[in-house]
């Protein structure tokens, strides 16, 4: 068997495990976990841990487990990985301050779960594993790579939508979302913090004005927020333009490698 059909077997195996865990017991050992700890959002995360043990163990198997952080683009510097998207979301935290009242409902069980575990846990599984392993160490391009990933990513918060118009908005905006977060990731030289921190920081505004309660969001929620991603992608450029580094996605690798 090939490297890249063998790492394509693994990937493709431990995210079906991880899924299978995740959409059967989650909701289950949470609430388990939740007689023990006494907190809803530690519950959440703890949880995650748990569920997410087959993707450290195909990462471990596609890539020695003592390179597991380098292979999940964890090993990167954090500073730079929660700098960079918190300029890039200011467009967001001050657009929504002025446009948008104080969201007084909020509580830490929804940062926790809603912005912590859904930013990290998200990134890792989604970015760092389903799409980076594929991109990464075998033969498919960027598209090729990102489509699975990004499909699921997206069908996973239909739940938020009431209408038609509605689930194909969200649909439509975390696909791009996806499709954003796996750019940065690999033009910011594999490191996951970027797009952690960026999901982290664009959910944070979200919870902490009274934005929506979808993704979708309406026109001047959408007007803050794509200033916001044009900021990450220009600011990203401009970067690697004033360092001399060349760009990673390019239309060599957008569909296929030739050579890997």
């Amino acid at each position: 068997m090939s490297r890249s059909l063998s790492v394509i077997s693994i990937t493709l195996l431990s995210f079906g495990i991880y899924f299978f865990l995740a959409n059967t017991y989650f909701s289950e050992l949470r609430s388990w976990m939740n007689e023990r700890v006494q907190n809803v959002g530690l519950s959440h995360i703890i949880v995650y841990f748990i569920v997410s043990v087959p993707i450290v163990l195909g990462a471990s198997v596609i890539n020695e487990f003592k390179r597991c952080k380098t292979t999940l683009g964890l090993n990167r510097s954090i500073l730079k990985g929660m700098l960079f998207p918190l300029i890039c979301s200011l467009p967001m935290f001050i657009g929504f301050s002025v446009c948008f009242s104080y969201n007084r409902d909020l509580t830490l069980d929804e940062v926790l779960i809603s912005g912590v575990a859904a930013a990290f846990f998200e990134e890792f599984i989604f970015r760092g594993f389903l799409f980076g392993q594929l991109f990464r160490y075998t033969k498919l391009g960027f598209i090729p790579s990102i489509l699975l990933g990004a499909f699921l990513f997206a069908a996973m918060h239909l739940y938020q939508s009431n209408d038609l118009l509605t689930l194909i908005g969200i649909f439509s905006t975390t696909f791009m979302g996806a499709v954003l977060f796996s750019w940065l990731y690999v033009e910011w030289n594999y490191n996951l913090w970027i797009a952690i921190f960026l999901h982290f920081f664009m959910n944070l505004a979200w919870m902490v004005f009274a934005v929506s309660d979808n993704a979708f969001g309406g026109v001047y929620a959408n007007v803050f927020r794509i200033l916001t991603i044009a900021l990450a992608i220009i600011l990203t450029l401009l970067y690697k333009r004033k360092k001399q580094i060349p760009l990673n996605i390019t239309r060599e690798n957008i569909w296929m490698k030739h050579r890997h």
